[in-house]
């Protein structure tokens, strides 16, 4: 409960602060590339429920059925804004709106489609799915700019699953573990120093 308090009062705190650059985004996304300022993907969340994440739009309208979930820097789906709002990570500013409505923490494991958890052995599933998913955890802090780890890659998506995934699976069981208020408020500050290194 107080996990949920607190989920609340700073994203919306978070959300109301952030709001014009919110709608600057919004609108230089619009005028970058045809299609949605929100990308509406699905996602997998708490006990298995699937909720549709908010994200700013950083690929071309329909790119997951063009290719993959993971995404290189150099995909050529991505649109021209993209490389900016990716490495200042103001493409997932907009899941402030999940957090607010309680389908996300503010810290948690990152929310992941349904055919990587459908991968997961049952008690790792089990245990994932037992939180919320978050905006940040130990894995967003370990490979922060995922991106440029895939770039240059013939196939980012077995390169994710093969080199990535592994590490992420285990930091985020890792959280899930350990989780408490305090460690929430120290993955939060990192991420925010993270942000603005």
């Amino acid at each position: 409960m107080i996990k949920r308090i607190f989920d609340f009062i700073f994203s919306l705190i978070g959300f109301l602060i952030s709001l014009p650059i919110l709608l600057i985004v919004s609108i230089i996304i619009k005028l970058d590339s045809k299609g949605p300022i929100f990308y509406r993907g699905n996602r997998v969340g708490k006990k298995g429920k699937m909720f549709k994440i908010f994200k700013f739009r950083t690929m071309v309208p329909e790119a997951e059925a063009i290719g993959g979930s993971s995404t290189a820097n150099d995909d050529p789906r991505l649109t021209k804004i993209s490389g900016f709002l990716k490495k200042y990570q103001l493409d997932e500013l907009p899941q402030l709106i999940n957090v607010i409505k309680g389908e996300m923490s503010l810290v948690g494991p990152r929310p992941e489609v349904k055919i990587y958890i459908d991968m997961l052995p049952k008690e790792q599933k089990d245990l994932i799915l037992s939180v919320k998913p978050g905006m940040t955890d130990f894995a967003s802090l370990w490979n922060f700019h995922e991106g440029k780890l895939l770039a240059g890659s013939k196939d980012p998506e077995k390169e994710y699953l093969e080199k990535i995934r592994p590490k992420k699976i285990e930091l985020q069981l890792k959280y899930v573990r350990e989780r408490s208020f305090l460690l929430d408020l120290k993955l939060i500050f990192e991420t925010i120093l993270k942000i603005f290194k």
